[in-house]
């Protein structure tokens, strides 16, 4: 056998090394936008690509004030606004929320949804609860990775159509620490795990980060079987690509903004929520809750925040009953 040249060795290795990559690459879930016409059942939202979302509504109790879509974060689905939810409807709001691609019920769970994928579901349900209830003003809530969602849903120019009209849009530990947001080396080490291992898991444990102070909460969590707690990393990588993306459109967001956020966040650090907040075209209400963690509407404070919620949306003129929007 006749040698390869130094040169030659190393172009082949250079090649089966670019083959590797491409068969190790993250998977995402196929989106096949427009191929039929979204529309909302009874308990779920079916997809412009037929894929069916297992949906909750909670109606408001007595006369309905205004309709709050809520967008789950990483690794949660719709049942994480129970509470608050159930609380809302009794302050006159009707709350909706999916379980979004790759989470809780939804198809191919675990599996990377895709950012234009998950912005395009926002815009469709928004889109065809304009109709259902004409008349009502409607608001679009994010919560961590949702909030992510909800800023590319209202702000993609890639989007065929424009985005549907909301009243305002509420961002709870709004998740946007990604791409030019997030440290290079960072970003590095993410993007090499998710191209040489991604069905590889993590479980976040060793981080010793704390989400929340209400430990009976985050135990029942732990013992729900559609929360993830096993996540490919090709599913983090992900997710860091949409917070990127939205980071970098927040400039593009126009409706009225509430933004909500925890000043023991262990999750999502201060920085680029305070960047974002800068890159705004118009400056949002901010709320900093000195008592508040990561899981907002969750923790042992939660209905402080509800409140506030409830009350921006009756009047966002009026100052916030808790006072933290003062701060």
């Amino acid at each position: 056998m006749i040698p390869l040249p130094a040169q030659h060795r190393t172009f082949a290795a250079f090649v089966c090394c670019l083959v590797l990559l491409g068969a190790c690459a993250p998977r995402v879930q196929e989106f096949q936008p427009g191929l039929m016409a979204a529309k909302i059942k009874t308990d779920s939202f079916v997809t412009e690509d037929g894929k069916p979302l297992p949906l909750k509504s909670w109606p408001a109790k007595g006369e309905a004030r205004a309709v709050l879509v809520a967008l789950h974060g990483f690794n949660m689905y719709s049942r994480y606004f129970d509470d608050p939810a159930r609380w809302w409807a009794g302050r006159g709001i009707t709350t909706y929320a999916y379980d979004q691609r790759g989470f809780g019920a939804a198809p191919e769970a675990r599996i990377w949804g895709g950012a234009e994928a998950m912005a395009a579901d926002a815009r469709a349900f928004l889109a065809l609860l304009g109709p259902r209830h004409a008349g009502l003003p409607i608001y679009l809530l994010g919560d961590s990775m949702g909030a992510a969602v909800a800023v590319l849903a209202m702000t993609s120019a890639a989007a065929p159509e424009p985005a549907p009209k909301v009243a305002g849009i509420i961002l709870v530990a709004p998740g946007l620490w990604g791409g030019s947001s997030m440290h290079p080396i960072l970003r590095f080490g993410l993007w090499l795990s998710a191209h040489t291992m991604p069905w590889n898991t993590a479980t976040g444990r060793g981080l010793k980060r704390q989400a929340s102070d209400n430990i009976p909460m985050l135990r029942a969590l732990g013992r729900d079987p559609l929360v993830i707690r096993h996540t490919r990393i090709d599913a983090v990588y992900g997710v860091t690509q949409l917070m990127g993306q939205a980071y970098d459109a927040a400039p593009g967001l126009k409706p009225p903004a509430l933004v909500l956020y925890g000043e023991k966040d262990e999750i999502v650090p201060a920085a680029p929520v305070r960047k974002t907040i800068k890159r705004l075209p118009r400056a949002p209400d901010f709320s900093l809750y000195p008592d508040g963690w990561h899981m907002l509407l969750r923790d042992l404070q939660a209905k402080v925040v509800w409140n506030d919620i409830a009350a921006w949306i009756q009047d966002p003129t009026a100052p916030l009953p808790s006072g933290a929007q003062a701060r």
